[in-house]
C-alpha cells in the first residue's frame, strides 16, 4: 500500500486527464456489455413484430446503434490517445525526479553502484512504469465493469447457469492470484540482470580504448557473453511462469464455453432457457472472455511495472549523506583561512584513512601534499568542499566549520583541478563554460587566455564551437586539462585544489600547464597534491603524509636540510640534478 501511494501521487498533475479516461473506459464497456442485451430486447420484443413495424423501426435502431458506437470511438480514441500522453507526462516527472535525486546524492553512493545500473533505471524500468500508469486503472475499470456487468445481466436471464459460470470464474481468480506471486520475484529478478547487463555494456564502451589496447575484446565479449547468458535464464524463467499462466487463464476460458453449453443444453431441455438466452449467454462469455485476457495481460505489465518502480522508490528514498544543515549559511567574498581540527577519517569502520589530523593554511598560501598513494591525499582535499564529512574533528573555512556552509556556496568558493579531466560531450566553448554557464564569450576567452590554451583553440577550424567528442577523445591530455584550468578561471574560486593536475603529462605539456596554474594560484588559498617534487619547490609549506599521518612538514629546503622522507623522495626523482 505504501508503494501504492507513492505511485497515485504521481496522477494529481494529470487529475483531470484521469478522471475524463475513467469516464471513457465506463463508458465503452457499458456499450459493450449493453449489445448482446439488446439483441435479446429486439428478438423477444420488436423482431416478433409485424414486418411493417420492424422495418419502420431499423432506421431509429440504426441511427441509434450508429451514435453509440460513434460515442465508443471517440471515447477509444481519448483512451488511446490523452491516455497514453498522461503515461508519458508521469514517465518524464518521475525522469526528472530520479535524475534530480541522483544530482543529490553524494560520492559515497557513486563509489557503491554502477552507472549503467542507474540508466537501466532511467530508462527501460521508467517505460514499463509509463506503461502501467496509463493502462493500468483503465484496463481494470474496462475488465471489471465487463466481468460484473455481464453476470448481472446473466443473473436477470438464468440464475443457476449464471452461477456455475461465477464458480469456473473464482477458481480462475484464484489460479490467476497464485501464479501472480510467483512472477513478481521472477520480474524483479529480470529487472537486476539487465541492470547487470547495461552495467557491463557500459564498463565495457566507457573502457574501449583500454579493451583494444590490451587486444582484450574477447574478454570483454565473454564476461558480456556471461552476463547475457544469465539475463536470458532470468527470461526464461519469467517466460516459463507466464506460459503456466497463460496456458491455464486459457483452460479456464475454454471451461466457461463447455460450461455454457453444457449447463444450457440441461437448462433448454428443462425449459428454464431459451434458445435466444443461450445466444445472449454465448456472447456474453465472448465479453467476458476479453477483459479477462486483458487482466492476464495486465498482470504481466503490473509486474512489470511494480517491479521497475519499486526499484525506483529504493533511488528516491536514499537519503543524500551529504547535505546543508538547518543552520547553514551563505559565505561572501571568502578569505581562504583554511584549518582541519584533528582531522580523521574512515570509508567505513574497518578502514581508518586519516587520522587526528592538524593542518591550519593562512590565506592566499600555498600549501603541497606529498606522500605514498594511498595516505589519505585525495581524500584529505575531498573534506574540503564535503565530497564526504569528516568521521572525526572538522574544517573550517574562515573559522566557520564546512557543515555549516551551504553547500551550493562552499562549492562556488573552491576550484578543482584533478589528473583526470572530464570533458562533456558537446564544443570547447560549452566545456569551458561550464565554469559559468552565463559567462559572454569574451570572458570565455580570456579564461582561454589564462590558461594558454587560446592560440589552439583558434587554430581550429571551428574554432571554439569544435566538438570535442565524447569524454574528449579528440583532445589530447595536455589540452583537456588546459581547458579544465580555463573552467576555473572562469569560475574564480578563491580557494584552489590541485590533485596531480600534471603528473599524467608530458615534459612539454607540464611546462606550458605549470605556468598556467602558477597563474591560477597567485593570490589564492591552494592545496596542492603532487608526485613530481618540481612542480611544489615554491610551496610555503610542504607536508608529508602517509597511512600513519603527517610525518613532516616545512619548506622545500628545510625538508631537504631534514634529510628525512620528503628528501629521500626529492633525490630519488632528481638524483643527480641540481
Amino acid at each position: 500500500m505504501s508503494i501504492l501511494k507513492k505511485f497515485t501521487k504521481y496522477y494529481k498533475p494529470y487529475r483531470k486527464i484521469f478522471y475524463i479516461d475513467m469516464f471513457c473506459a465506463l463508458i465503452v464497456s457499458a456499450i459493450d456489455i449493453a449489445f448482446p442485451q439488446v439483441l435479446r430486447l429486439l428478438t423477444s420484443g420488436l423482431f416478433s413484430k409485424a414486418p411493417d413495424i420492424i422495418l419502420q423501426s431499423i432506421p431509429w435502431l440504426a441511427v441509434g446503434l450508429l451514435g453509440a458506437i460513434i460515442v465508443r470511438l471517440m471515447c477509444q480514441y481519448y483512451i488511446t490517445n490523452r491516455g497514453h500522453v498522461m503515461g508519458a507526462k508521469m514517465e518524464s516527472d518521475m525522469r526528472e525526479d530520479l535524475f534530480y535525486h541522483l544530482q543529490k546524492l553524494s560520492f559515497s553512493y557513486y563509489d557503491r553502484n554502477n552507472t549503467g545500473e542507474m540508466m537501466s533505471k532511467i530508462v527501460s524500468d521508467l517505460f514499463d512504469i509509463s506503461e502501467l500508469a496509463h493502462h493500468g486503472p483503465e484496463n481494470i475499470v474496462i475488465s471489471l465493469i465487463k466481468i460484473i456487468g455481464s453476470f448481472v445481466l446473466m443473473m436477470m436471464i438464468n440464475v443457476p447457469m449464471t452461477l456455475i459460470l461465477l464458480v469456473v470464474t473464482v477458481i480462475m481468480a484464484v489460479f490467476s492470484i497464485y501464479n501472480n506471486k510467483k512472477m513478481h520475484a521472477v520480474f524483479m529478478d529480470n529487472r537486476k540482470e539487465i541492470a547487470y547487463v547495461n552495467s557491463q555494456v557500459q564498463d565495457s564502451l566507457s573502457g574501449i580504448h583500454v579493451v583494444k589496447s590490451f587486444g582484450n575484446e574477447h574478454l570483454e565479449y565473454e564476461k558480456f557473453s556471461r552476463s547475457n547468458l544469465r539475463f536470458l535464464k532470468s527470461k526464461e524463467s519469467s517466460y516459463k511462469i507466464l506460459g503456466t499462466f497463460r496456458a491455464g487463464a486459457s483452460f479456464f476460458e475454454g471451461l466457461l464455453f463447455i460450461s455454457v453449453l453444457i449447463s444450457g443444453g440441461i437448462f433448454i431441455a428443462d425449459g428454464s432457457l431459451s434458445l435466444t438466452d443461450l445466444a445472449v449467454y454465448a456472447l456474453y462469455i465472448n465479453i467476458i472472455i476479453n477483459p479477462i485476457d486483458i487482466l492476464i495481460e495486465f498482470t504481466e505489465l503490473f509486474q512489470k511495472g511494480f517491479s521497475g518502480f519499486k526499484r525506483f522508490v529504493e533511488v528516491i528514498e536514499t537519503k543524500p549523506e551529504i547535505v546543508d544543515s538547518k543552520n547553514a549559511v551563505e559565505v561572501d567574498n571568502v578569505k581562504g583561512n583554511i584549518e582541519y581540527k584533528d582531522v580523521s577519517f574512515s570509508y567505513d569502520s574497518s578502514n581508518k584513512v586519516l587520522e587526528h589530523i592538524n593542518i591550519k593554511i593562512e590565506s592566499g598560501k600555498k600549501i603541497a601534499i606529498v606522500g605514498p598513494s594511498g595516505g589519505g591525499k585525495t581524500t584529505l582535499c575531498s573534506l574540503l568542499p564535503r565530497f564526504y564529512d569528516v568521521s572525526g574533528g572538522s574544517v573550517t573555512i574562515d573559522g566557520i566549520d564546512v557543515r555549516n556552509i551551504k553547500l551550493k556556496s562552499l562549492r562556488k568558493a573552491i576550484g578543482i583541478v584533478q589528473q583526470d579531466v572530464y570533458m562533456f560531450s558537446g564544443s570547447i566553448k560549452e566545456n569551458i563554460a561550464y565554469g559559468k554557464p552565463d559567462a559572454t564569450d569574451d570572458e570565455i576567452v580570456d579564461a582561454a587566455k589564462n590558461a594558454n590554451i587560446h592560440d589552439f583553440i583558434a587554430s581550429l577550424e571551428d574554432g571554439y564551437d569544435t566538438y570535442v567528442g565524447e569524454r574528449g577523445v579528440r583532445l589530447s591530455g595536455g589540452q583537456k586539462q588546459r581547458i579544465s584550468i580555463a573552467r576555473i578561471f572562469l569560475k574564480n574560486p578563491n580557494i584552489l585544489i590541485l590533485d596531480e593536475a600534471t603528473s599524467a603529462l608530458d615534459n612539454e605539456s607540464e611546462r606550458h600547464i605549470q605556468q598556467s596554474l602558477e597563474k591560477l594560484a597567485k593570490n589564492r588559498t591552494a592545496i596542492v597534491i603532487a608526485h613530481r617534487l618540481s612542480t611544489i619547490r615554491n610551496a610555503d609549506e610542504i607536508i608529508v603524509i602517509d597511512d600513519d599521518g603527517i610525518q613532516e612538514r616545512g619548506t622545500h629546503k628545510e625538508l631537504i636540510n631534514k634529510n628525512g622522507i620528503y628528501a629521500k623522495y626529492y633525490n630519488m626523482q632528481f638524483e643527480g640534478l641540481d
